[in-house]
């Protein structure tokens, strides 16, 4: 059996024509009307019909022993390039080589449906009062309740449960096996497999004869252009809503709390946690298996590194580490000085010469 191959390019565009898409210049002359691009490929993989980038100098070793036809590099390691690829010259080679990527594979951009449906399949469990727009694909096993609405262009993949007066706006793509109650979501929003949206929120109030739930009668609100990663959870709010700004992507299990608001185009990556009523300002960047403290608020373009423990309200631009966290440099300070006096206090160890602090 051969192997099976996932994503195949979906155009054969001649090397002229993506030079015409990035605006990278051809490091030396070259005829290149008879240059196409059959795949893109590491640059220690590819051979004479592929794509390649460069722009780590730590593969500078695979750059100068490429096969690839063509190279995304910047002006500086343009002469690196060896003689048998043409350098195509950028100051941004990782995003004109994901541009280029983008038009190939269309495909491997959002999740697609497992069961090559067109339409709604009849093994679809669709309630007669939802309403779905012309062109929505609904795949094998899909649940969709009463009064949901789903727009034209969007997809939902096998086994999908999509819950009463749930709105989702079009040219969405919802993964197998998502859960979504008690959500609004617009448009062009991509929610991977496994996550589930609008559950109620870890709401308690303590008392000496045990924890009474607090009711969670709020919603999930994802505003445009949103990404979810899969098995990522965000609870619905208690009175407030749980809101997600346009353009945030959030990374593969996350869990993000009641009444959390998050702001424009954050970046949240895989495992982090975010305590109910906490407020995410704008491009705010989070780190993975980063936690934040409860009703705290986060300036924009804050920037949290991974790990970290976030117990106060940080002002715009401030950029922490550490548990608790704090500002990066002073973190950096203290870990080094911890690492000097474990050294110091093994030397002194290993000679039997007790330390003068010690």
């Amino acid at each position: 059996m051969n192997e099976p191959i996932f994503f195949r390019p979906a155009i054969r565009p001649s090397l002229a024509e993506v030079i015409a898409w990035t605006g990278a210049a051809p490091g030396a002359p070259a005829d290149l009307g008879g240059l196409f691009v059959e795949n893109v490929a590491p640059l220690d993989e590819a051979g004479p019909g592929s794509l390649a980038f460069f722009d780590n100098p730590k593969d500078l070793a695979d750059l100068v022993a490429t096969h690839a036809m063509a190279c995304f590099v910047a002006p500086r390691f343009a002469p690196r390039v060896p003689r048998g690829t043409l350098a195509l010259v950028t100051p941004t080679p990782a995003r004109d080589f994901t541009r280029v990527l983008a038009q190939l594979y269309p495909d491997a951009l959002s999740p697609g449906t497992m069961f090559d449906s067109k339409g709604e399949s009849p093994g679809a469990d669709i309630h007669p009062e939802a309403r779905l727009e012309p062109d929505v694909i609904v795949d094998p096993g899909v649940v969709v309740g009463p009064r949901a609405e789903v727009g034209t262009g969007s997809m939902i993949g096998a086994n999908a449960v999509i819950g009463p007066n749930v709105r989702i706006g079009r040219g969405c793509a919802i993964g197998p096996g998502v859960v979504i109650a008690n959500a609004l979501i617009g448009n062009r929003v991509i929610i991977h497999a496994g996550a589930k949206i609008g559950q109620d929120g870890f709401g308690y109030i303590a008392g000496a004869h045990g924890h009474m739930k607090v009711a969670q009668i709020g919603r999930v609100i994802i505003q445009d252009d949103v990404e979810i990663g899969a098995n990522a959870t965000i609870d619905r709010g208690t009175t407030h809503d749980t809101v997600i700004g346009e353009g945030t992507k959030i990374d593969n299990l996350v869990q993000i709390g009641h009444n959390v608001r998050i702001g424009r185009h954050c970046l949240i990556a895989a495992q982090a946690g975010i305590s109910g009523s906490t407020e995410l300002g704008d491009f705010v960047g989070v780190g993975g298996q980063a936690g934040f403290a409860g009703n705290l608020e986060i300036g924009n373009g804050a920037q949290i590194t991974a790990q970290s423990g976030v117990v106060s309200d940080l002002r715009p631009a401030a950029h922490v580490g550490g548990t608790p966290a704090r500002a990066f440099r002073a973190w950096l300070r203290g870990e080094a000085w911890l690492a000097r006096e474990a050294r110091r206090r093994h030397r002194h160890a290993s000679t039997g010469v007790k330390p003068a602090n010690g």
